[in-house]
């Protein structure tokens, strides 16, 4: 049981992808640092925005990649080799296609699903062996507009829906953080 020490929300810099569904990762960690009343810094070692919260007497690095989607590995491996967090102790949320909006899902390793980001940090980690928490998007039924698709903003009624389970993830990140994966999954997926 490994007490996780980076939650790692992957998503685009810029304004312009800010809203967008491929985002929600940022969305998280932006609110999580809200509730701990703590911002963002960037932090160029690490090509990404860095914050340190505190869960359960517990110090967590809050990590955004700035190195858009499809390099976040690299940002993570940064950071993770020089705090010498092992990938067992991360947690990386991500959008997920497989998942409607409104469901959020918690998954020790596995594989990258055809997603960039996860593609990346399983490539610049070496290994499939980190945490993930999936924030269901849908999916536009064709894979030829899935680029399209995460790259735009939800429908205000979906937008309502990814909002409530990133509130239901929030809801569990303690038992997240404390390395209950069991208790989290069961929390987390009766909710769905």
């Amino acid at each position: 049981m490994s007490i996780i020490k980076l939650i790692v929300g992957l998503g685009n810099p810029g304004k312009e992808y800010e809203n967008t569904r491929h985002n929600v990762g940022f969305w998280l960690v932006d609110e999580l640092a809200k509730t701990h009343k703590q911002h963002f810094k960037s932090e160029s070692k690490f090509l990404a925005e860095v914050c340190k919260i505190n869960i359960l007497g517990h110090p967590v690095w809050l990590l955004k990649p700035q190195t858009f989607m499809n390099r976040s590995g690299q940002s993570i491996h940064k950071l993770a080799s020089f705090y010498k967090i092992h990938p067992q102790e991360i947690v990386v949320v991500h959008d997920d296609l497989d998942l409607s909006p409104g469901i959020v899902k918690f998954k020790k390793e596995g594989g990258h699903g055809g997603h960039n980001g996860l593609r990346d940090t399983v490539n610049q980690l070496q290994t499939k062996q980190f945490n993930r928490l999936r924030i269901g998007i849908g999916h536009p039924g064709d894979r030829n507009q899935v680029s399209n698709f995460v790259l735009h903003p939800p429908a205000k009624k979906e937008h309502l829906l990814i909002e409530d389970s990133i509130n239901n993830a929030l809801d569990v990140i303690d038992l997240i953080v404390s390395g209950e994966h069991a208790a989290t999954m069961n929390k987390l997926h009766s909710k769905n």
